[in-house]
C-alpha cells in the first residue's frame, strides 16, 4: 500500500497534474514491483501565498510524499528516488532541483483499508523487496 500526496503551486500543478501522476505511478509501478492499479494520489495546488520557498527554486517546484508500508529496502528505496528524479526531469521537463521527494514508512499495523489492519490483510503484491 503506498499513498502519494504531491504539493506545487495551483498555477504549475494544475496544468501538468495527470501526466505527473502518471510519470510518477510507472515508477513506483517499475521500481517497487507495485500492481498497476494501485494508485492513490492527491494534488494540494497551492496559491502562491500557500506555498513559500526560496528564491532557488521556479515556479515548477514540486514537493512529492510517499507513504507506504515498511518493508522495502533501502535500495529500493533510493532507486525510486533516483528513477523519479530522471522520469520527472525528462516526462515533464521539471528540474531536479525543483523536485522534493519524502519515503514516509509505517508499519502495515498502522494501516487500515477494506476494513481491515494493514498487517491481517493478504495482499496481492510483495511489501519486502
Amino acid at each position: 500500500m503506498a499513498q502519494v500526496k504531491i504539493y506545487g503551486l495551483k498555477k504549475s500543478l494544475n496544468e501538468i497534474k495527470y501526466k505527473l501522476s502518471e510519470t510518477i505511478h510507472n515508477t513506483i509501478v517499475k521500481e517497487l514491483s507495485f500492481p498497476k492499479e494501485k494508485r492513490y494520489h492527491r494534488f494540494m495546488a497551492l496559491e502562491d501565498e500557500d506555498m513559500l520557498f526560496p528564491d532557488t527554486k521556479s515556479e515548477h517546484y514540486t514537493i512529492i510524499e510517499i507513504m507506504m508500508m515498511q518493508g522495502r529496502s533501502e535500495e529500493r528505496r533510493k532507486n525510486l528516488i533516483k528513477a523519479l528524479f530522471v522520469n520527472i526531469e525528462k516526462e515533464l521537463d521539471i528540474a531536479k532541483t525543483d523536485i522534493e521527494i519524502c519515503i514516509i514508512e509505517s508499519p502495515a499495523c498502522n494501516w487500515g483499508f477494506s476494513g481491515m489492519c494493514g498487517d491481517e490483510i493478504k495482499l496481492n503484491y510483495k511489501v519486502n523487496v
